[in-house]
């Protein structure tokens, strides 16, 4: 009995910690400076660590050339260039080779899967992930890295899945109790102050620091919020400055616990997987949505699917055809402190959460650029890619026309004669046939 009193009396005084020093400050909007001190040890660790590795090489590394693509180092001459090149003289056999190197350059590393595996980081940042040519450690770091483990998976993880507890809990909870309001301004307003204080709890849960600039442009009512799209937690990072009205699909299990409780209280358009893919209705509803200037802008990542925090891929056009004005939004993650991007094809939520919450931290800036509209001459596909480039230049990402798509598909056919029929195009026009 004694055992389970004193277990008790610690879980009493745990719970009571949480809830004083974080979640009651979070669902103020105010901060003690916990999370500043933290970030600073943490910073100044990892510092002390990067000088550590440096003076542990024995021999001086040669310096190497920076490439685009890391392993191989690519020829970036335009192939229209690089044709006009090759064919002013009489055609040769040699000239094959130009698209066996293409070739084998798209087989070691080509620019689509490269997208789906995390990003090299320039230094070790004493979690499990490295750099390739890291291969060191001394036995001071070694003893550095033992203590962060223990710190990270025996004091964050629990903190952390506490306030996730909290934070889920009261999500359910209080919009649960909102939904059974009548439809007017209470309600909505009610609804908006359950989804920030929850959000700010979740964020806190994730140790999270975000820096949100050119507020003067968040998304209004009435419009929609396009974002590049990294990890599940990115519609959390945006909710924590804003409320919005998301898009998806049903789920069960705990996420159709929250979707079903959070319709009642917001506007939210979930769709089942039967209608997610008749296009017309989707396209219907969302436009009623956006028709209705009271209610919450839409948030969409056109990606449709987690791109690695380097590059921004192909923009579905269907959120270019609803109509109204776009509010483009560019995220980007500072990967030293943890690895936020979600490769679902090799972990599954689960996993991917306990990466999450047993990183140092998750810091991230968050650009809120000037809302655009669609041009008279200009059709959605490339209102898309206006959308896209002005994301990638704010968030310094690299711009793909490649779909994210391709993650869990192969290349359609029809992109493949489309390909075919440019080198045949520029065969021609160089006089190398006919």
């Amino acid at each position: 009995m004694e055992v389970v009193w004193a277990v008790g009396q610690v879980g009493a005084v745990w719970v009571a910690a949480v809830l004083g020093l974080i979640v009651l400050p979070s669902a103020l909007g105010i901060s003690l400076g916990i999370s500043e001190a933290y970030m600073w040890v943490l910073v100044k660790t990892l510092e002390w660590a990067t000088i550590r590795l440096q003076k542990g090489v024995k021999k001086p590394q040669p310096p190497q050339t920076p490439t685009a693509n890391g392993i191989i180092e690519r020829d970036e001459t335009p192939m229209e260039k690089e044709i006009a090149r090759l064919h002013r003289a009489d055609f040769e056999f040699s000239h094959i080779f130009y698209f066996c190197r293409k070739g084998f350059e798209a087989i070691v590393e080509d620019e689509v899967t490269q997208r789906f595996s995390s990003e090299e980081l320039l230094s070790w940042n004493l979690l499990t992930r490295t750099n390739v040519n890291f291969h060191y450690i001394s036995l001071r770091l070694t003893v550095v890295w033992v203590i962060g483990v223990i710190v990270r998976y025996c004091f964050l993880l629990p903190l952390r899945f506490t306030l996730a507890a909290i934070g889920i809990t009261s999500m359910i909870v209080g919009a649960t109790v909102v939904g059974q309001l009548p439809n007017g301004s209470v309600k909505n307003y009610l609804s908006e102050v359950v989804h920030l204080t929850c959000s700010r709890i979740l964020v806190r849960a994730l140790s999270g620091t975000i820096h949100y600039h050119n507020k003067e442009n968040r998304p209004q009512k009435g419009g929609i919020c396009v974002a590049n799209h990294t990890s599940p937690i990115d519609a959390i990072i945006l909710t924590n400055d804003g409320c919005y009205a998301m898009v998806g699909q049903v789920h069960g299990g705990l996420m159709g616990v929250i979707q079903r409780a959070t319709v009642k209280a917001c506007p939210h358009v979930w769709f089942e997987r039967s209608e997610i893919k008749d296009r017309h209705l989707v396209t219907k509803r969302l436009r009623e949505h956006v028709a209705d200037k009271s209610k919450l802008p839409i948030l969409i990542f056109p990606e449709g699917t987690c791109i690695n925090n380097t590059s921004v891929m192909m923009f579905k056009k269907g959120s270019f055809e609803i109509g109204g004005t776009i509010y483009p939004v560019a995220i980007k993650y500072d990967p030293q402190f943890g690895d936020a991007f979600w490769n679902s094809s090799k972990y599954n939520i689960v996993s991917y959460l306990l990466r999450i919450m047993t990183s140092w931290a998750i810091v991230c800036n968050v650009w809120y650029l000037p809302p655009m509209v669609r041009k008279e001459d200009e059709d959605a596909v490339q209102f898309a890619n206006r959308v896209r480039s002005a994301i990638a230049r704010q968030g310094g990402l690299t711009e793909l026309p490649w779909d994210g798509g391709l993650k869990r598909a192969k290349v359609k056919d029809t992109f493949k004669e489309e390909q075919q029929k440019n080198y045949s195009k520029m065969l021609v026009r160089n006089g190398s046939i006919g």
